[in-house]
């Protein structure tokens, strides 16, 4: 993801119960959207067997932050 022209930042964050959040940030939503196909291909060759539902993905534009 880094390697992505407008990459901000990256975080993985354990929600309990089994629930992993995965959450990009970019300048722009080109790169977010390429972001998304990269992360597709990864968890389909390196992660499948260990996710029992497949990833949604949710995008929208920061509106706050501290």
């Amino acid at each position: 993801m880094r390697q992505l022209p407008g990459f901000v930042a990256y975080y993985w964050i354990d929600a309990g119960n089994g629930v992993m959040i995965s959450t990009s940030i970019f300048r722009n939503q080109a790169s977010a959207e390429k972001s998304v196909s990269k992360a597709a291909d990864f968890v389909q060759h390196n992660l499948a067997s260990l996710l029992p539902n497949p990833p949604q993905v949710t995008a929208g534009e920061v509106v706050a932050s501290g």
